[in-house]
């Protein structure tokens, strides 16, 4: 006797889409990392609001006996708004395919093998966005358009507020000891600096090749989790083949989120069948807003040669 819908579509929920969403996360060294810290499931709200510390108390000081205290306010925290982007993937299957694979084993290694093609889509489609400028439509706002100098970022214009634009070099064409140190350096203040950077295949060998053998050392965590990587002055550097060409980012994990609708984080919708077509479809939906609060401590080289 052949599989129901729904005998499908609990087979699918219960035992695919997990190992979907593991390979989802596991596709990239950013999300396997920030599935650990830095993924913040909501509950909804019509925008995703970051509160933002922008500036000191003024009225602070150093004062004797009975000396009169400034009690005046001033303006320190605002906030970043961010849109709810939302992502798919369809899982079809038609009529002939159900027939070209008839017995329950076929069919259910044919669902597993369409779950692992959206799998890999979802994973591009997310992994591609996560180091864009947002320009796409209906697109998370990704590194790039965090470490820019310009141009709106959860609300806020860059070019209006010094203390909200990244560290973003356009100039630099060569990597150096002393280009990378500068670069880190401005995306520090005293101990709180990058964390990590993630570059392409290309830019990565240039840093290999600035390196003496006995100075190469590598995160025993990352490399625990499938991805190589060599260590900067203590920060991981790893390839992601969605970074463009001649990118290197320095990220401070401390202010990113990779933020999720609690009821759409890789969500699975069952198999139905629509009325004018002789196919079954299911989808698996998610829906949130890679946010950044504090874009200053964030640095990209767009450039390297």
């Amino acid at each position: 006797m052949a599989l129901t819908y729904g005998e499908i579509s609990s087979i699918t929920s219960q035992y695919f889409v997990p190992k979907l969403v593991d390979n989802i996360f596991n596709s990239n060294a950013l999300f396997q990392r920030w599935r650990k810290k830095n993924y913040e499931k909501l509950d909804g709200g019509t925008k995703i609001q970051v509160p933002l510390l922008y500036a000191s108390t003024t009225a602070a000081g150093r004062y004797s006996g009975a000396d009169t205290l400034d009690t005046t306010p001033n303006d320190q925290i605002t906030a970043a708004e961010f849109d709810w982007k939302q992502y798919y993937a369809n899982i079809t299957i038609t009529r002939l395919d159900e027939l070209k694979n008839s017995g329950k084993s076929q069919i259910v290694n044919f669902v597993k093998a369409k779950v692992q093609a959206a799998e890999k889509t979802l994973a591009n489609l997310l992994g591609t966005d996560l180091f864009g400028t947002g320009s796409t439509a209906n697109s998370i706002y990704g590194l790039a358009a965090i470490a820019a100098t310009s141009g709106t970022y959860g609300g806020i214009a860059k070019g209006s507020y010094s203390w909200w634009q990244g560290q973003a070099d356009a100039a630099t064409t060569a990597l150096t000891f002393a280009v990378i140190r500068g670069m880190i350096g401005d995306c520090s203040v005293d101990g709180d600096g990058p964390t990590v950077g993630v570059c392409t295949q290309n830019v990565y060998d240039n840093i290999m090749s600035l390196l003496q053998p006995q100075q190469r050392f590598t995160d025993s965590d990352t490399v625990k989790a499938g991805f190589k990587n060599i260590l900067w002055e203590g920060i991981p550097i790893v390839v992601d083949s969605h970074v463009a060409a001649g990118d290197l980012y320095f990220i401070n994990e401390n202010y990113i989120q990779l933020n999720v609708h609690k009821d759409e984080d890789f969500r699975f919708e069952p198999f139905v069948k629509p009325i004018n077509q002789n196919i079954s479809t299911a989808k698996i939906y998610w829906t949130g807003a890679l946010t950044c609060s504090n874009c200053r401590m964030q640095g990209w080289f767009s450039a390297i040669a």
